[in-house]
């Protein structure tokens, strides 16, 4: 039991983060489509969709393929308790409250690792309740940066694992978590993944070891498999993104220009359920905490020292935990960095940043750095500064009046705004799905699209006749499949009311023909007398060559596993 006692407290712990998600009410968010979304995830899925990349009462009703651009993670996750019966605000919920304990549990992992029990609790609950956890929560409502908020340290901890470590479970360890957190969030995995390069590196460089080319090895192998298990996803959205809008939210109001934090906003701003403005008056807070700005600032000094007292010392640090703090450092003061306008021209040379859209974006890794530097500055005090006075009265002590101020600094920051009573019907009726919630997002819309200026714009039918010498017999409609029996007295056009994808496939009479892509959907021309119009959503060569590459790096996963299981027998 005792080898459990710490997450048992981390999840304890965790009670004020999550709490307000236990009342009946819901809450209001910037981002308020996350039901709607779980929904049509849900209704993809249960008509066999594998990956589900299309749903088709967004985007006006015309339909788009969000989960080929969104991370859809969350949402699967979400889907699969709706499916089992749960309503689509409870599973909303749901997938609010698991990565909150997932980023606190997976923090414990990682700090443990390097600072004992104690200060694997301290880096846990300075993660869990960083400021900018509670604005994706509660502000925001960015559930699925949220998801890639969580399993940030554990992806780092298999990788430190695999340089130190024998086992190859390391391995599919780092590989699985690193492709979840690709899967969560596209623009956080790629953020993350230059710190982890960088880790890698450094791992590269102090694993001297017998057997170091293989550790290189290993390392090189769990990034690769991580990617090629995620590629059903990133392929796509990379290849595909052309035929949407998105690139249109690269720019304009999400400008990276606009949205630089003020250097005194990270040591104290108002807390506010805004957005992000120009200049240093913003509706959302963007402060680090002050309680982990002094643990850094207190680490920095702790080290420091040691350097000055005598060699000896010097030595002590610069061990394996004093190689972790001086990384953490450097990557905190970088987060930083980014986060201001110092770093613009950086900003302006990387192109691929502007996607990035807001710098602040950078507060999750000042809190991933900060909080591992709040638990080494506990292990410092409790075993070093103080090493004559060391009992574990002492270190139990110091970190229960540690935690006590990380929670009792932030735990007002987690609760909502405003509770509101709404149901579901408020998220996944088809006439808010096609109207309200499509307004919220409708960047996946292709670019020429002719978007409806108001709700009686939405066609009613998927299939609409162009001539006047005809007439619609029966229509049917599932997910990515909309079949009709037409009679036409003289040759006509028919408009199949879907916004345009190469995914889309038309038929009549069960042959494939041409069609023309048009502003307002798909029209095909059809010859006199009656037929059977089918549109048939199918995935693209991409998309199959991508799924191909994610099943090879599973199976590659797979066969470790076995591998690993066997030997260990």
């Amino acid at each position: 039991m005792n080898k459990y006692i710490g997450f048992v407290i981390v999840i304890i712990l965790s009670f004020w983060a999550v709490k307000s998600l236990f009342l009946p009410e819901f809450f209001s968010m910037h981002d308020d489509t996350q039901p709607s979304r779980i929904f049509e995830m849900a209704k993809s899925l249960s008509i066999g969709q594998i990956p589900v990349r299309y749903v088709s009462d967004l985007g006006y009703g015309y339909g788009y393929p969000i989960f080929n651009f969104y991370a859809p993670l969350a949402y699967y996750i979400g889907a699969l308790f709706l499916l089992l019966g749960a309503t689509a605000i409870t599973a909303t919920k749901i997938i609010i409250i698991i990565p909150i304990l997932l980023s606190g549990v997976f923090m414990y992992i990682l700090g443990k690792e390097f600072f004992g029990k104690y200060g694997g609790i301290i880096s846990a609950i300075s993660y869990m309740y960083a400021p900018y956890n509670a604005i994706n929560i509660y502000v925001r409502g960015d559930i699925a940066e949220l998801w890639a908020y969580s399993f940030i340290p554990i992806v780092f901890y298999s990788a430190w694992k695999i340089a130190f470590s024998a086992s190859s479970r390391y391995v599919i360890l780092g590989a699985f978590t690193y492709a979840l957190l690709i899967l969560s969030h596209n623009l956080t995995a790629l953020m993350a993944s230059g710190f982890l390069i960088i880790f890698v590196i450094f791992l590269i460089t102090i694993s001297f070891q017998e057997k170091q080319k293989e550790r290189v090895i290993r390392l090189c192998y769990f990034l690769i498999l991580g990617i090629s298990f995620s590629a059903f996803y990133w392929i796509p959205a990379i290849a595909e993104i052309n035929y949407t809008n998105v690139i249109s939210q690269v720019g304009g109001g999400a400008d990276f220009r606009d949205h630089f934090v003020c250097i005194n906003q990270l040591w104290n701003s108002p807390w506010g359920f805004g957005g992000s403005t120009i200049g240093c008056i913003d509706g959302m807070s963007f402060k680090i905490g002050k309680i982990s700005i002094i643990f850094v600032g207190f680490a920095i000094l702790l080290i420091a020292s040691f350097i000055l007292r005598k060699m000896s010392d010097y030595l002590y640090v610069i061990n394996v935990r004093g190689l972790v703090f001086i990384g953490a450092v450097f990557g905190f003061l970088l987060s930083v960095f980014f986060t201001l306008e110092a770093s613009k021209p950086i900003w302006e040379i990387i192109p691929i940043m502007a996607f990035f859209q807001y710098p602040w974006r950078f507060l999750i890794f000042v809190a991933f750095f900060s909080s591992i530097l709040s638990g080494y500055s506990v292990w410092l005090i409790t075993n070093s500064v103080f090493i004559e006075y060391h009992s574990k009265h002492f270190v139990y002590i110091t970190t229960v009046v540690v935690v006590w101020l990380i929670i009792i600094s932030n735990q007002m920051l987690f609760i909502p705004n405003r509770l509101v009573n709404k149901q579901d019907s408020e998220y996944i009726s088809k006439q808010k799905l096609n109207w309200n919630i499509s307004k919220i997002s409708d960047e996946y819309m292709p670019k020429y699209f002719e978007k409806p200026n108001r709700v009686i714009d939405i066609p009613s039918s998927s299939i609409e006749l162009l001539s006047n010498n005809g007439n619609i017999i029966s229509v049917m409609e599932d997910v990515g499949f909309v079949s009709a029996r037409v009679n036409f007295k003289n040759s006509g056009e028919i408009r199949i009311n879907k916004a345009y994808f190469p995914t889309w496939h038309i038929f009549i009479d069960g042959k494939e023909v041409k069609y023309s892509q048009t502003k307002k959907g798909l029209v095909v021309s059809v010859t006199s007398g009656e037929h059977i119009v089918e549109a048939r959503y199918a995935q693209t060569l991409v998309q199959i060559i991508a799924n191909t590459i994610s099943l090879a790096g599973l199976l590659a996963m797979a066969i470790n596993l076995i591998y690993n299981v066997k030997k260990i027998k």
